[in-house]
Formats: C-alpha cells, sequence, structure tokens
C-alpha cells in the first residue's frame, strides 16, 4: 500500500527545502509596523518569581515594550523586579495593577491555581494576556477562560513557547503531511534524576511565612493551610490544591504538541503510578505511565523523578512518533528523523528557538488582533490530557472522555475533579 511505502533519503531532503521556508514563515507571524515612541506595548506583571522573573527580563529588553507595573504576594520578590526596572510601580495585589488603564497587556506566572482568576480578571479589565502554562487548575477552568477571552476578544497567550519555534512548527507540518506514513504510535516522556530540583523534598515541619509573604493572598482560592516551605514556591507543583505535579505543568509542552499534530481527540485513559522513590511532602506520583486511546494510534506518556536516563542521552523530555515510512524524534535540541530505509543514517534538523518567536508573536498579535500561536482554545485542548492523566490516576481506574461536551460520562468521582471548591471570597468569576 502506498502508505507504507518507505521515505527516501532523497523525497526527505526535497521536503525539508519545503518545510523549512514553511516553518520560518509560521513562526515570524504578521510583519510590525514602524513603531514611534507612543506605540510601545505597556505591559503589567502578575507573578514575578522564578518563571514570572524570565519573563520581566526578557520583554525588558525588548524594545517595543515598556515596563508598567508589577503585583506579586511576596515583597521581596518586587523588590527584585524593581531592582531590575526602578521605574515600574508595585502591587501586593493583582487587582489593584489590573485597574491602571496605562497598562495595555499582562504577563501571568503565578501558580497554577490562581491562572483562570486571574486571567478572566484581566480579560473583563480589557487587558491581552501571556499566561504560563497549564492554562488552568482543571479542566472546567480552562474552558471558562477560553469563554472569556471570546466574550471580552482578548489576545491570550498561553506559555507552551514550542508553538512558535520553527523547528517545531516544520515537524508538526511533516507529520501532519503524511510524509512519515501512518503514526500508530506515540511516545511521549519526562524523566529528572536524584540529583534534579524534582527530587526529594524532605518532610519540613509548618511554620510562619517568610518576611513579606502575604500568605492568605497567595493561597488565594485553595484552602486554607498552615505555611509549609514544600507547598510554596517551586514545591507548589506537587500538591493537588495548586497543580497537578510535572505530568500536567512540564507534560503540558509534549501534549499540545501531539494534540497540534495528531488532532485533540482522546478517547479513554488509564494511569499507573505512585510515589515509590520518595517519601517525602509531594501528594503527586514520583513515577507514572500514562495510556492515551486515541483513534486510530495508542499514545503513552512516562513519568520518572527518581532516574534520569534517557534511552538517548539528549534531554529530560521527548515526543516519538512512529509512521509506516518513517520515525521522528523531537526535543529542544531539535529533531531526528528515522528512515523505515534501513541503509540511510538518521536525519538531524538543529532547533532555532522558541522562547523569544513566542513572546514576539503574542505581541504581534496584540498589534494585529489576529490569534496568537497558542491561543487559548488551543491552550485549553492541550492542557487536558494532563488533566485527564491526573484524573485517571487519582480514582485509580480507566476513564472514558467525551471530548464533544469535555465530560466522563457515568463517573461522579472522576466528574468531581474536573474542577474545584473555591474559598471565600477567591471565586472564580462568571463569564
Amino acid at each position: 500500500m502506498k502508505t507504507t511505502s518507505r521515505l527516501t533519503r532523497r523525497e526527505f531532503v526535497a521536503a525539508s527545502s519545503k518545510t523549512l521556508a514553511l516553518g520560518a514563515a509560521l513562526a515570524s507571524g504578521p510583519a510590525l509596523n514602524v513603531l514611534g515612541a507612543n506605540d510601545k506595548i505597556r505591559l503589567g506583571f502578575i507573578g514575578v518569581g522564578g518563571r514570572g522573573f524570565d519573563h520581566f527580563k526578557q520583554f525588558q529588553a525588548m524594545s517595543d515594550v515598556e515596563l508598567v507595573a508589577a503585583a506579586d504576594a511576596s515583597q521581596p520578590k518586587l523588590e527584585r523586579a524593581k531592582a531590575a526596572a526602578s521605574q515600574i510601580r508595585t502591587y501586593k495585589d493583582y487587582r489593584q495593577l489590573l485597574e491602571s488603564k496605562d497598562i495595555d497587556a499582562v504577563v501571568i506566572a503565578t501558580p497554577d491555581h490562581w491562572h483562570a482568576i486571574q486571567t478572566i480578571h484581566a480579560c473583563q479589565a480589557g487587558k491581552d494576556v501571556y499566561v504560563e502554562k497549564p492554562l488552568g487548575h482543571n479542566i472546567r477552568e480552562g474552558r471558562a477562560m477560553v469563554r472569556a477571552a471570546r466574550k471580552y476578544d482578548r489576545v491570550v497567550q498561553l506559555g507552551t513557547q514550542q508553538r512558535s519555534g520553527p523547528t517545531w512548527i516544520e515537524a508538526v507540518e511533516r507529520i501532519k503531511s503524511g510524509e512519515f506514513g501512518k503514526i500508530s504510535l506515540v511516545r511521549t516522556w519526562n524523566c529528572w534524576g536524584l540529583e534534579s530540583i524534582h527530587a526529594d523534598m524532605g518532610n519540613p515541619p509548618d511554620s510562619d511565612p517568610p518576611p513579606g509573604v502575604d500568605y492568605d493572598l497567595w493561597l488565594g482560592p485553595a484552602p486554607s493551610r498552615r505555611f509549609n516551605p514544600r507547598h510554596f514556591d517551586f514545591y507548589f507543583y506537587y500538591h493537588w490544591a495548586y497543580s497537578g505535579g510535572m505530568l500536567s505543568a512540564w507534560g503540558v509542552h509534549l501534549f499540545d504538541v501531539v494534540t497540534w499534530a495528531m488532532g485533540p481527540t482522546i478517547n479513554a485513559v488509564t494511569t499507573v503510578g505512585g510515589k515509590f522513590v520518595f517519601s517525602d511532602a509531594r501528594e503527586t506520583p514520583d513515577t507514572a505511565a500514562v495510556t492515551f486511546e486515541c483513534p486510530g494510534y495508542v499514545w503513552t506518556y512516562e513519568l520518572r523523578h527518581g532516574n534520569g536516563k534517557d534511552p538517548w542521552g539528549e534531554m529530560d523530555h521527548g515526543i516519538e512518533f512512529y509512521g509506516t515510512k518513517a520515525s521522528l524524534r523531537i526535543n529542544r535540541r531539535g529533531y531526528t528523523v528515522f528512515l523505515e530505509d534501513a541503509r540511510s543514517e538518521p536525519l538531524k534538523v538543529q532547533d532555532r528557538g522558541q522562547d523569544t518567536q513566542h513572546k514576539r508573536n503574542w505581541l504581534e498579535c496584540i498589534r494585529s488582533r489576529k490569534r496568537p500561536n497558542a491561543d487559548v482554545e488551543l491552550g485549553h485542548l492541550g492542557s487536558i490530557p494532563g488533566h485527564l492523566g491526573n484524573i485517571a490516576y487519582r480514582v485509580g481506574r480507566r476513564i472514558v472522555w467525551d471530548g464533544q461536551n469535555e465530560t466522563i460520562p457515568n463517573d461522579p468521582d472522576a466528574t468531581a475533579l474536573l474542577g474545584r471548591t473555591y474559598r471565600a471570597p477567591y471565586l472564580l468569576p462568571e463569564v
């Protein structure tokens, strides 16, 4: 059959020349107009810790934006931002920042449990939004964020930056073109060893919050509890009240690419795993294997926190697409094509960046009012697999997914995990 014929090296090289140009064109987005001094996009930042401060510094280096204000529940983090850009105003409460008329758009890099509330409030305040991944704490929040972006006509970009990477665009276009034949299996993984920040975090006792931290505001919609250093800063990822572990918080980068290349349809999900390595403060699993049943192919995801051995010795993450003509492996170093023709050597394409391109795409779409590469709807669809993987893990059984209605039929326990309960007064705005 034609779909099982081998892809020759000559065909691969010919296809490469076409998709190199296509990837560059898609990543560049609409051209910018010549800007005057008054045409700068004025930015506010909600959350200026780790990743938030990275965004702050990257946008600061761009000549066509102006940094206006920052908001954070941590005074030390605000002071660091102020030291880096003395002209900015600082606020403890992000709602005061959103009241500012001299801010066009906001960058949200708070813990996951705040993403939806802050994004919806920003849309209601007339601000465009760049929000970190995953889109929301849960699936219902993600859909509410889509409704808000559409209702208030806002440009909302999710921080899945691979959507703007020329190499990733090129690889996905090749997969979608059928160049590699029928894809029957997709494999995705994350792995971190014992030396990484993802390893044993211990079990420190509860304590008082650090000086200058409004801990009640940091908790926001999450249940009230005493401060613990392993619930705070980076460690929030490992507690269900704030996030879904690396399965949803890092896995979303991989899942988004698979839904982009293969479509978002998932029929059922099974997850097995547990805390097999560490007896520390985390609630989320340190080891997990997820199987997504999809139309016409099987998709797997592996998560390891106790062993950082990538089978290819390349990076702590990756995706492999197995087709009848060729297989493709991709990560943030680039991608490699393995032809079914055993005589051909693997063909490698170097990564050409993504983070700056993703920010540029958002800024350009703020001007053009076009939808960005990681538009909120795409971000929602790309975030769903991680949430479903966690739901299947938490209920301990295979779940069936109705993607059309975004429901889990005939399973009340799993359905309850599609959303959450909010601590007053930090409620999800109605849209």
